[in-house]
């Protein structure tokens, strides 16, 4: 039997970071509670800011009989001379029955006294406020409060709960508050509590009383404003997902409203305006033709008719925070672009000032640009003096917007900012892109620097950051990664990558460690070696056997790995792998650092001839990519089966012997300038 279960928690606005950090959570942990209960059942999670709610169409009304399984004593010990034992006496006792009442069972090979339990299943309505105290416990949103005199701690105090069971009330009390029949509807239709009936009635009172609860539904009722206006108006709205998931979590009756500020404010660079409008204000930006407009679009929590005050308040409230935009930034732009101040800001202890840190990126920026110097030549037209001489000015320059007022109002907005004010004081556009991709990519699918120049520094920065933090011993540990060191080896894989440029991990570490305290630099190159099996989307065995090869350039890496990965996905690859994984055995005791001389006239064989003049011919060959060499190397493969098929490899006469497994041992040792395909798994 079941009936509709409907709770209702009502707290005091929920802060919208933490709430969206853990959602998944919230509901994954009712389910957890529904199950271990043996009440599990169809339920919806939804929420407002003031609500969390639990809506059960079905819900049992009890929980299903249960049996228990008791085991005793063995029966040749229960009983002696026919006569019970303590042993019996004791089990019959734990059973709550009779000894006469015991049966028989079997356990371990064994005769024992053995017992089934029956045991009825409570009542569902006795077990809701445990197990919604349970609840909410389990939600951990970080950083808690406790209010009145209690000691309990929540995100936000509780205030209301509503609980209907069918037609009955179930007995529910969270921090002092006890379930009720009564909910809350928007503060603008009333304040009163609302008396409910049933869970039907429930949501049309919500839906009358302005409150939306469905976190899907405002969503679409933000984006069809959105729509509304963009038609109404001939702009476009910034489409933001991240704010647009903020949004929906602290309004309950989300209305979209077009308002405007002064043109004078579009001076300043669109992120400084888009910036102050989504971290001050949770506006959206506005655009006409691709434009930056001046106009942004709130979405009010009003429920009324007439938004006019709304938006004025919004516009009216917006133009002192672009005002004290605009006075940064003139202000910064009076001052300049200066390095000199960095030298009073500390990097890090035991790591110097930032001019330190600028110092050490420009080293392996101009460094880098002689390594790249004709790739360089030819994008930007410049020879290497010149680009050796822009490579070092943007590398010092690189940090010099942290002395601005702006980037002291807007953090996120270091590199921007430095962009805006180099171009504005004249600097070439080659130092001025650097200055502002120098962060990317700053997340995973995030933009790569503009161009190669630009890459430089951006790997500069990266390089840095790993190498002067592991010399501190600064190393992430298990999931902690304070200085996001995994995303900035990450980063270099895929700037390295993209540009299709070399760099050898090993070299580049061995050639910049002079610049910093000693360390263990394998543990760097071993951290990197980590970054593979996140960075690339393949198989880890295949990641492992390129790294296996010896390897180190991370961009051959990347190529040997997406190579190997296309042949290992081939329908027939299984099959042909078996002959090589025999290949791969047969070479386990050959030392692959000798030249391993075939002997052409020790052939006494037709199939060691003819794998030889196939094998020479793979050799000989030129291959326009690694795919292309692996596909030949395997090819082999009914040379090689025949071969084993009617070849003695470990012939008794050891110049037979060692003539064949050079042959071998050389077809290995080719497939291992790629991969060592002995760590393939499939």
């Amino acid at each position: 039997m079941t009936q509709p279960l409907l709770i209702e928690i009502g707290v005091e606005e929920l802060p919208a970071a933490p709430l969206l950090k853990i959602l998944g959570d919230i509901e994954a942990s009712w389910a957890k509670i529904l199950e271990a209960n043996r009440l599990l059942c169809d339920f919806e999670f939804s929420y407002t800011p003031r609500r969390l709610v639990l809506w059960h169409p079905e819900f049992p009304k009890k929980q299903p009989d249960s049996a228990e399984e008791l085991f005793g004593p063995p029966v040749q010990i229960a009983f002696k001379d026919g006569q019970p034992t303590r042993a019996a006496e004791s089990f019959a006792q734990k059973c709550g029955i009779p000894l006469s009442e015991i049966g028989r069972g079997k356990k371990g090979g064994k005769e024992v006294l053995h017992y089934k339990k029956s045991i009825p299943g409570e009542d569902s309505e006795t077990l809701l406020d445990e197990m919604v105290k349970t609840w909410i416990a389990s939600m951990r949103f970080g950083k808690m409060m406790r209010w009145g005199a209690r000691h309990e701690e929540f995100i936000r105090p509780v205030r209301w709960i509503l609980a209907l069971f069918g037609q009955k009330i179930p007995e529910i009390e969270l921090f002092g508050v006890k379930s009720s029949n009564t909910t809350r509807v928007h503060r603008q239709v009333s304040f009163d509590p609302v008396e409910v009936d049933s869970p039907k009635t429930y949501f049309r009172i919500l839906e009358e009383g302005g409150v939306d609860l469905f976190a899907d539904h405002r969503k679409e009722r933000i984006l069809s404003g959105f729509e509304t206006i963009e038609k109404e108006s001939g702009i476009e709205v910034g489409r933001d997902d991240e704010l647009l998931d903020e949004i929906v979590a602290i309004t309950e009756y989300p209305t979209p409203l077009p308002g405007h500020f002064d043109k004078e404010f579009l001076k300043l660079p669109p992120e400084v305006i888009m910036t102050s409008m989504k971290e001050h204000q949770r506006y959206f930006p506005v655009f006409k033709n691709g434009l930056l407009h001046n106009g942004f679009v709130v979405v009010s929590n009003a429920k009324t008719d007439d938004f006019s005050q709304v938006v004025a308040g919004n516009e009216r409230v917006l133009k002192p925070r672009l005002a004290d935009a605009m006075f940064f930034y003139e202000n910064d732009l009076r001052r300049g672009l200066s390095f000199e101040g960095l030298k009073n800001i500390v990097f890090m202890d035991g790591l110097g000032t930032m001019y330190d840190k600028s110092v050490r990126e420009s080293v392996i920026t101009t460094t880098l640009s002689e390594v790249y110097v004709d790739r360089l030549e030819a994008e930007t037209g410049k020879d290497l003096g010149e680009i050796k001489a822009l490579a070092e000015r943007a590398a010092m320059l690189s940090k010099a917007d942290l002395l601005s007022e702006m980037v002291y109002e807007f953090t996120e907005l270091q590199g921007i900012m430095g962009y805006y004010y180099a171009k504005a004081l004249g600097e070439e556009d080659l130092v001025a892109i650097a200055i502002r991709d120098q962060y990317l990519p700053s997340k995973e699918e995030s933009d790569l620097p503009e161009n190669l120049f630009a890459a430089l520094l951006a790997i500069a920065y990266k390089f840095d950051n790993l190498m002067a933090l592991f010399s501190v011993g600064k190393i992430p540990t298990g999931s902690r990664d304070p200085f996001a060191l995994r995303r900035a080896a990450a980063g270099i894989i895929r700037i390295v990558t993209h540009f299709d440029i070399p760099f050898n991990i090993t070299e580049t570490i061995d050639y910049f460690k002079k610049e910093y305290a000693p360390f263990d630099t394998d543990a760097l190159e071993k951290f990197f070696d980590e970054r593979f099996y996140k960075a690339l989307d393949a198989n880890p065995s295949i990641v492992t056997a390129v790294l296996e090869s010896g390897e180190r350039d991370i961009n051959e890496i990347v190529k040997k790995v997406e190579a190997l990965k296309n042949v290992t996905e081939s329908d027939e690859f299984k099959e042909i792998f078996t002959t090589f994984k025999r290949v791969a055995n047969i070479s386990k005791d050959i030392d692959l650092n000798t030249d391993l001389d075939v002997d052409p006239s020790l052939f006494e064989k037709e199939e060691e001839k003819r794998l030889y003049e196939a094998f020479t011919k793979v050799m000989q060959r030129d291959y326009p990519d690694y795919e292309s060499q692996l596909d030949a190397l395997f090819s082999l493969k009914p040379q090689l089966d025949l071969f084993f098929d009617n070849v003695m490899v470990n012939a008794e006469d050891e110049k037979l012997r060692t003539n064949r497994r050079n042959l071998v041992g050389s077809i290995y040792k080719a497939f291992k300038t790629i991969a060592d395909i002995k760590e393939i798994s499939v």
